[in-house]
């Protein structure tokens, strides 16, 4: 198993919740970093039917069954077991008691409000991030590499060629998932509308134009987002606009949570392919938000991810609110450093707000600038 960087955090949180909440997309690594780490819980997973079953009859004499504690995976396939256990902690008293693991942001989050406020706290696990590939001295030579061969714990663990395994992920994971979320009876018309979203990643969305390509309403396309979004498939980059007036665009842009899906969604076989894509630029943007998102995530935080634009084209690719102030990264994936990369840092420092940190990351090496900006390498981008 590789070493997850969460690992600290959810120690951490188990000492201070009842329970704890761990939850992010299929085959991310939920389940096995909350084995092999807790050797002393019980584990219970309600993806059996047995269980599942056992579970929704008679919750109170299934739940009876493990009066220790206690790993149950997959909870949003019982969500009324949420209540259940909010009975038992309350009445114990005792920190650490349950975790649970889910893959449907939805359905447990509506859930976790409802009953167990205040009593869980909530950790998001993404699949691998080149830090932790690094520490386990899996290195690439290329960012087109770490793009095609994507991040699921289970190609590196098994040695599984990446193609074949993002195609039966999409088969097995994706298609299965949304047709119980969306009760979808065209699994083409699905298909053709996860590939079109492939070819415009990183760009703000439009959902009539969307809907004009797919052949569907522009309703159906924000929910069937909406739905891709909560499976933890893509991530919903929202526009940063505070006091910015009407000037500024307000649609949202979309990443894929695992470049090597999206890969495979844009027909990608092999990393070569990767750097003589039209979207070669839009597929590295997406690599370094979301290992920007995994370090946030990994360390306990919420996203605070934006993006900024203005109708003039003044654009930034990344801001992050922090405690610290807003931080600004421009993304680039150019291997040669060229001072226009800045632009948009300094159009934005000047005219809206000042950036407590400015950062530029691209596919070269990382230089010291006098200005005070970090350009930075993706391979080590400290956040």
């Amino acid at each position: 198993m590789i070493k997850r960087e969460i690992t600290k955090e959810l120690l951490m949180q188990l000492k201070e919740y009842p329970i704890v909440t761990v939850i992010g997309p299929r085959q991310a690594g939920k389940t096995t970093l909350v084995r092999k780490l807790l050797l002393d819980y019980s584990y219970v997973s309600l993806e059996n039917p047995d269980n599942r079953q056992i579970a929704t009859d008679d919750p109170k004499a299934f739940l009876k069954r493990y009066p220790g504690k206690t790993i149950f995976d997959e909870i949003q396939r019982t969500p009324h077991l949420l209540s259940y256990l909010q009975g038992i902690v309350d009445e114990e008293g005792m920190n650490g008691r349950f975790v649970l693991t889910g893959s449907h942001q939805l359905e447990l989050r509506a859930a976790i409000a409802q009953s167990l406020a205040g009593r869980t706290g909530i950790l998001h696990l993404l699949p691998l991030s080149i830090k932790e590939l690094n520490n386990a001295n899996i290195k690439f030579e290329d960012f087109e590499s770490y793009i095609f061969q994507g991040f699921l714990p289970r190609v590196y663990d098994q040695h599984q060629r990446a193609s074949t395994a993002y195609a039966n992920y999409y088969q097995t994971y994706i298609e299965r998932d949304v047709r119980q979320l969306i009760q979808l009876k065209d699994v083409n018309l699905f298909e053709k509308f996860i590939k079109l979203l492939a070819g415009r990643v990183g760009q703000i969305v439009n959902y009539q134009s969307l809907s004009n390509d797919v052949g569907i309403g522009a309703k159906t396309i924000k929910e069937w987002l909406s739905i891709l979004e909560a499976s933890f498939v893509i991530f919903k980059l929202p526009p940063y606009f505070d006091n910015f007036g009407k000037r500024v665009i307000k649609s949202p842009k979309y990443y894929f949570t695992d470049t090597g899906l999206l890969s495979y969604l844009l027909d990608i076989e092999k990393p070569s392919q990767v750097s003589r894509d039209p979207l070669v630029g839009n597929l590295f943007e997406n690599l370094v938000v979301l290992e920007v998102l995994k370090s946030r995530y990994n360390q306990g935080l919420n996203s605070g991810l934006y993006f900024f634009r203005n109708s003039n084209g003044n654009e930034i690719d990344l801001l992050c609110r922090t405690g610290e102030g807003l931080i600004g990264i421009e993304i680039k994936s150019a291997s040669t450093w060229n001072s226009d990369f800045t632009k948009g840092l300094n159009y934005f420092s000047k005219s809206n707000s000042k950036l407590s940190k400015s950062m530029i990351v691209y596919s070269g090496e990382p230089i010291d600038l006098s200005n005070g900006i970090k350009v930075l390498s993706y391979r080590n981008i400290e956040f």
